[in-house]
């Protein structure tokens, strides 16, 4: 189980890495402007984060 959740771990890193290429004129590290589904975007990996922390400690 643990080695399942690093490969998702860093398949979900290697992702946000290169998200910046992906990213329309006004987004990525030289200027930022929001929609709002950037927010639920956020919103989501949050929660995403929690569910992994909560289930990761479960089986402990």
């Amino acid at each position: 189980m643990p080695q399942q959740i690093l490969k998702l771990l860093s398949f979900v890193l290697a992702w946000l890495a290169c998200a910046p290429a992906l990213a329309h004129e006004g987004h990525g590290l030289a200027g930022s402007h929001w929609h709002v589904t950037d927010a639920w975007g956020f919103a989501a990996l949050g929660l995403g984060l929690v569910a992994l922390i909560w289930f990761s400690k479960g089986e402990k």
